[in-house]
């Protein structure tokens, strides 16, 4: 069973940053993905990095204002969040699988999620 924990999460301002961190003892070994999901919608893709850190896959909607990275001698997983919009809030949910894509399917274990809300 592979554990993985968020943090970062919280309350921000329209247009303010959050850097979200997901960290799991074994995460070197894993693609990760990035998934939301707001209150009575489905979890979506939000982004999404390969092992090596080399490559990775963004939901349109957050090109060019999120960015995820990896240090994989610390086993964390991050998601800089610039320019947040109000449709940015949910619940931000950290994924580890074999191979990573945009799917839920494509991600075998997750993380517990963690809050962000972006007030006007």
């Amino acid at each position: 069973q592979v554990h993985l924990v968020e943090s970062g999460g919280g309350l921000v301002q329209a247009g303010g940053s959050l850097r979200l961190s997901c960290i799991s003892p074994t995460f070197s070994s894993y693609a990760a993905g990035w998934f939301r999901q707001a209150p009575g919608k489905e979890r979506e893709f939000v982004a999404a990095i390969s092992r090596s850190g080399a490559n990775t896959l963004y939901q349109d909607s957050v090109k060019g204002r999120f960015t995820s990275s990896r240090d994989n001698a610390k086993n964390t997983v991050y998601l800089q969040m610039n320019s947040l919009k109000l449709e940015d809030t949910a619940v931000y949910f950290c994924a580890a699988g074999a191979v990573g894509g945009a799917e839920t399917w494509d991600y075998d274990y997750w993380g517990q999620g963690t809050q962000v809300t972006v007030s006007s």
